[in-house]
């Protein structure tokens, strides 16, 4: 292989973490090496962050020095061996821009909050708003519900898109809408229904935050959410019945771990930067 730099990035969100290996290599099909995605549950972050990054490199028969940079999106303190941080909004909008390069929005369903993001062709964020502090505009918040209801995460969207109609939450706090659901059960509404209505409650949230930002054009889903069909099918619909037609809600394999891409490419930018400003600091006086 020619000469280069590989960087890796790790995203340590509330429930996961994930690591991607990136490089500057032009002998490749492209910068991205590998990913690796790993559950929290009621582990250590620090550790889970640790193990999932040995894994990585252990795959891909690198040594931690052949890492010029690794780069933290998320939780930071988790990775204590890190050269850098990136905040989330930066590191959603470089990946999201890599995975699909006609974007120039993102909408980041992440486990805990989620955020509309609006950005250049170079992926510098230019507008953004995140939900607040309430979990029910989040993937924590569905993953909650489902547990209840006896479902895992990868069936709650194919059952919300078999409902026959759809029963939302009556409030939006994440507390309330859980007793909600409760009651729900206990009159008999069918599951698919119950979680059509929390998709459309999820939706609604979603939506104020695309108009917030003003996102137009092509937008990449991406955080954990993304995963969801069920969701991203209410979503566009909610998006339709509003008459909002200039915001194209695309999606991507890769799309959940748009943070740890993003993180990685932007290591290789900032190790580029640092190594050109040690090589000027060194370069010989002029005579």
């Amino acid at each position: 292989m020619s000469n280069g730099i590989i960087a890796a990035g790790i995203d340590v969100g509330s429930s996961t973490v994930q690591v991607a290996l990136v490089t500057d290599r032009d002998d490749l099909d492209g910068p991205l090496l590998g990913t690796m995605e790993e559950r929290i549950r009621r582990r250590i972050p620090s550790r889970v962050a640790r193990h999932a990054f040995d894994n990585i490199l252990a795959a891909h028969g690198l040594a931690e020095s052949d890492v010029a940079y690794v780069a933290s999106t998320g939780d930071d303190e988790a990775v204590p061996f890190r050269h850098g941080h990136f905040y989330g909004m930066t590191t959603h909008a470089r990946g999201a821009l890599f995975l699909d390069p006609e974007v120039r929005g993102a909408l980041d369903v992440g486990a805990l909050h989620s955020r509309a993001i609006v950005f250049s062709p170079e992926g510098r964020v230019e507008r953004h708003r995140m939900t607040g502090q309430c979990a029910s505009g989040s993937g924590q918040f569905l993953e909650n519900i489902s547990r209840y209801l006896g479902v895992t995460l990868d069936e709650v969207g194919p059952l919300s898109l078999q409902a026959q109609g759809a029963e939302p939450p009556s409030g939006i706090c994440a507390v309330l809408a859980e007793t909600d659901v409760i009651n729900l059960v206990s009159r008999g509404v069918p599951t698919p229904d119950i979680l059509r209505g929390l998709h459309v409650s999820v939706s609604q949230r979603l939506g104020r935050l695309l108009k917030a930002v003003k996102a137009k054009g092509p937008v990449l889903v991406t955080g954990g959410g993304s995963r969801d069909e069920g969701l991203l099918a209410v979503l566009r619909e909610r998006l339709e019945a509003q008459g909002t037609t200039d915001i194209e809600l695309r999606t991507h394999p890769l799309a959940p771990l748009a943070g740890a891409i993003g993180a990685g490419l932007w290591g290789l930018v900032r190790h580029r930067v640092l190594a050109e400003q040690e090589g000027r600091e060194g370069a010989p006086a002029a005579p």
